[in-house]
């Protein structure tokens, strides 16, 4: 094993180093870019896939309860205060604002910014590179969001 001085320590060097070990080609594989479907095996890639997917599928339900809660309850917050007499809601104010929010989004939505263009066109090549892999991810993350 080199002596790693620290006076000459280097990330790169050390990446490097790594790199030419019999463990790290079994780990990760020969080559260090690509798809994952030039590294993995197709089992390695629907396993990686669906835990990561699980594991997504899971944050999102429970973030997801949690956030309705919060929106449920602040809601019901606001009738219990309205009824109670402690606030007054303008309701014709508050159509009037959701009607000119709408025309405005859809002033807006007609054509996509380029940079959300560019990210769908990012997606959509990593999702065809490594189809096993987003499709691990995809039923992973539906057995999360079932569990």
């Amino acid at each position: 094993m080199p002596e790693i001085r620290e006076d000459t320590f280097d990330v790169k060097d050390l990446a490097e180093y790594a790199k030419k070990q019999k463990w790290w080609n079994r780990v990760f594989g020969k080559n260090d870019s690509g798809p994952a479907a030039e590294k993995y095996s197709v089992a390695t890639q629907l396993i990686i896939g669906g835990v990561t997917g699980w594991c997504a599928g899971i944050l999102f339900q429970k973030v997801g309860k949690l956030a309705a809660s919060a929106v449920g309850g602040g809601f019901f917050l606001l009738q219990i205060a309205n009824h109670t007499g402690y606030i007054k809601i303008d309701w014709k104010r508050v159509e009037r604002d959701v009607n000119k929010a709408k025309k405005q989004l859809k002033l807006t939505t007609e054509k996509p910014p380029k940079e959300v263009r560019t990210k769908v066109e990012e997606v959509q090549t990593f999702v065809k590179k490594n189809i096993v892999l987003t499709g691990g991810f995809a039923g992973g993350f539906l057995i999360g969001l079932a569990s």
